[in-house]
């Protein structure tokens, strides 16, 4: 299995801790933002080392390196498993992981058709083409909800200020009831994942008024609190509440193989467009090689005609013989300028912006070689190989898994909501004695207000904050709650149709699973017929043009020694400028055929000794090919 380590994954800038307090910065960092490094649009030093005097000297294994340092289609899925592990560590602090889709782009741009057109070579004009695919990994795709698994502190602190008028003297002695109440409360509460949730507070009050009545003025309360809460049937258990997390975690696996598949794809495109590029420069030999001719036949004709041994009409025909291959040669130069400026668009950030890159001729320095036998394995073996090596078969695995795991959240959601909480409190209270007077009763003969005597109060209250908080620690005051809280819908439609809907979808991937088996099985023994195909095809075109050359030769030797016409000679040379074609289009199509074959059975990156974790770095450790000496 791919893993992203985290040297791989962008630097993160954090913002500079002035003061180099470590204890700080702990505190600090998880409100600080972080600023992701900018994208690199920089080539590699390799795409410099390989230009040499207007030239691009390039190897099929420099492409390839140069693909995985530059290529934009591999850069942009580096970033994937990145936002995996961002969704996962937000799957851990109990949030739900968002949506995210890996578009695949699965092959660099094509120019043209296949060459296998016959005779046609390379110069088909065809359309220029690339394709993409979608890969999207697992939601959650649940209703039930998970508790945040970080620790919340709050915290409220307040001053008020309350006149409140009075209907009777009796219980405040006075008025106009004016209180100033101070109240600081904190707050700490954590979900765990099995279902519990704890909290505990320290809450303190501390009111002051202008009555008489009161023994203490002003007046603390302070309490400590810890609340336990259970969740019974609904949203018990480790199972529901970490489903997000492993769903995270297979969701980091698809992105992780989306990347292998990127690389794949852009690899297995980068030689299917090397091999191009070789054949349409191959295809350009041809076509001045029959020009050539053709303008040698044209001469001596035009020699014959001067001296009188020759009609003048043989000289029209020669002639229109030479437009015909300058036309054939100019469409073959044509296509194998797009295919240069395709193949450097894939190897360069910037594509062909820079006028040096534009400018430079490719040269390729490989050519495409037919082993003197075919090294074939059993379909079978080739089809279990693509099973297991095939990134896109191990995506849908996990993506049923995700989903199975999720169906667990589904599940649980029928049950009914019965929590179990529990709740113990310590209160503690403090006073400093009523400086006021105690106001007479209303109604009392003696009107005038009375002293209040220290003895009437429990000394046991009078004292500080200290007083309090003792309290609250001897447990002098506590209280206690239990209880349960049950909740049941009496239909439960919602759940019920959630439940069909999650089966379902899950029955729906499956079937798709079973079609992509099906189709892996298509695409190997399709790989495997093709690759006979092209090479039966090589062989045959081979055989083809020593044919043709024999002809050509012998229908030359006639023509000087007068037992030929020159249409003869001109029907052998096209015959023969033909056979070349497509034995370059014979080469093509099997360097094509092996390259699918590999794609289809996974084996790209072991074929062309490619190290994932140097896809991962953009940093290819083999240096590049030797470059000529500038001529």
């Amino acid at each position: 299995m791919l893993m992203v380590s985290p040297a791989a994954l962008p630097q993160e800038t954090k913002k500079a801790n002035t003061s180099g307090n470590w204890w700080q910065g702990r505190f600090t960092d998880p409100y600080t933002w972080r600023d992701i490094a900018p994208i690199n649009l920089g080539n590699s030093n390799r795409l410099e080392q390989l230009l040499r005097a207007g030239k691009l000297y390039l190897s099929l294994q420099d492409a390839i390196a140069l693909a995985l340092e530059n290529n934009l289609d591999i850069e942009l899925q580096r970033f994937g498993p990145q936002i995996s592990q961002s969704d996962l560590n937000r799957a851990i602090a109990g949030g739900i992981a968002r949506n995210q889709g890996n578009f695949i782009n699965t092959g660099t741009t094509q120019v043209g058709g296949d060459g296998g057109g016959g005779g046609g070579g390379l110069a088909g004009g065809g359309g220029i083409e690339s394709t993409s695919q979608a890969v999207t990994a697992q939601a959650t795709g649940t209703s039930l909800n998970v508790a945040s698994f970080d620790p919340v502190f709050t915290s409220t602190i307040q001053r008020s200020k309350t006149t409140q008028p009075q209907t009777t003297l009796f219980n405040t002695g006075t008025s106009s009831l004016i209180s100033v109440r101070d109240v600081s409360q904190f707050n700490v509460s954590k979900s765990f994942i099995s279902g519990t949730t704890v909290s505990m507070g320290f809450n303190n009050f501390i009111s002051e008024q202008n009555s008489g009545r009161l023994d203490f003025n002003p007046a603390r309360n302070v309490n400590a609190n810890i609340q336990v809460q259970q969740r019974l049937l609904q949203g018990f258990g480790f199972a529901v509440n970490s489903r997000n997390i492993r769903i995270g975690k297979n969701n980091l696996k698809v992105s992780e193989l989306a990347f292998k598949q990127q690389v794949i794809a852009t690899v297995a495109g980068i030689i299917a467009r090397y091999w191009d590029l070789v054949a349409a420069n191959e295809d350009v030999l041809v076509k001045r090689q029959a020009l050539g001719l053709n303008q040698k036949l044209y001469d001596d004709n035009k020699k014959q005609v001067e001296i009188g041994t020759l009609a003048p009409i043989e000289i029209i025909r020669a002639e229109a013989e030479v437009a015909r291959s300058q036309q054939e040669l100019t469409i073959s130069e044509t296509t194998l300028l797009q295919q240069e400026t395709v193949l450097k668009n894939a190897l360069s950030r910037t594509g062909v912006t820079s006028a040096s890159l534009a400018d430079a001729r490719v040269i390729p320095t490989d050519k495409i070689r037919i082993p003197e036998t075919e090294p074939i394995e059993p379909i079978q073996d080739l089809v279990t190989k693509a099973m297991d090596m095939r990134p896109e078969v191990e995506q849908s695995r996990l993506n049923i898994a995700s989903a199975k795991i999720g169906l667990v959240g589904t599940k649980n959601a029928l049950r009914p909501s019965v929590e179990a909480f529990g709740r113990f409190q310590n209160n503690g209270l403090s006073g400093d004695l009523n400086s006021l007077p105690v106001p007479p009763v209303p109604g009392a003969t003696n009107t005038a207000p009375l002293a209040r005597n220290p003895a009437s109060v429990d000394a046991f209250f009078l004292g500080g904050y200290g007083t309090a908080v003792g309290q609250v620690f001897r447990r002098n005051f506590p209280d206690y709650a239990f209880g349960v809280t049950l909740n049941v819908p009496l239909r439960n439609r919602a759940a019920q149709s959630d439940m069909v809907r999650e089966q379902l979808s899950i029955r729906q991937s499956e079937i798709r699973f079973q079609q992509q088996m099906n189709q892996v099985r298509v695409d190997v023994q399709n790989a495997l017929i093709s690759l006979q195909q092209a090479r039966a095809r090589y062989q045959t075109a081979l055989k083809n043009r020593v044919l043709q050359e024999q002809t050509l030769d012998a229908e030359q030797k006639k023509y000087a020694l007068g037992a030929s016409t020159i249409f003869f000679v001109i029907q052998a040379q096209r015959d023969l400028t033909s056979a070349q074609a497509s034995e370059v289009a014979a080469l093509s199509t099997y360097a094509r055929a092996r390259n699918d074959l590999e794609r289809a059975t996974g084996q790209t990156l072991v074929a062309n000794s490619i190290e994932m974790d140097e896809a991962i770095k953009g940093v290819v450790s083999r240096p590049a090919s030797t470059v000529p000496a500038a001529q």
